[in-house]
């Protein structure tokens, strides 16, 4: 019988090349994508500095602005960091702990819209600062939902064998 478990170093392996493939679409969709507004030609300073700003707007401009244009903006950015809180737990031995993920995804963050602020590509945002980190900790809480499920159904599994 051909066993279809994948050792845990292969899983690993597999968990580093994605979580590379990610950092690198995320950071073309940060910088680069001419379809999340990068062009490059603003020469100007955007920033928000105040929570729920941003959110505010869109939500109540929403007929103008188009539903793509609010989903994008609010759930786009959870979406976007969810994969980074669910890598950062499966790829590091010592960095399984939810606060621990929830810091790493805020200065990751941190570090891109300062990027984007310094370089005049989008705007530094408070509101893209706490959606991002909220979509870490999701990331890293389904991980250990996922992880839990798993040892459950290995659990099982031994029992029966």
């Amino acid at each position: 019988m051909i066993s279809m478990a994948v050792n845990k170093k292969t899983r690993h392996r597999i968990a580093l090349l994605l979580f590379g493939a990610y950092l690198i679409l995320l950071f073309y969709f940060l910088f680069f994508s001419e379809a999340m507004g990068r062009s490059g030609t603003d020469a100007e300073y955007h920033y928000n500095l105040t929570p729920f700003l941003e959110i505010k707007r869109f939500l109540k401009y929403r007929d103008v602005l188009g539903p793509e244009a609010v989903f994008l903006n609010i759930f786009g950015n959870v979406i976007a960091f969810m994969p980074f809180g669910f890598f950062v737990p499966m790829i590091t031995k010592w960095h399984k702990n939810i606060a621990y993920v929830t810091l790493y995804s805020f200065e990751l963050s941190l570090l891109a819209e300062t990027m984007q602020l310094v370089f005049k590509i989008g705007s530094f945002d408070i509101d893209d600062l706490m959606l991002n980190t909220l979509g870490g900790l999701c990331g890293c809480i389904i991980y250990h939902i996922m992880r839990r499920i798993r040892s459950m159904y290995h659990g099982i599994r031994k029992k029966k064998a």
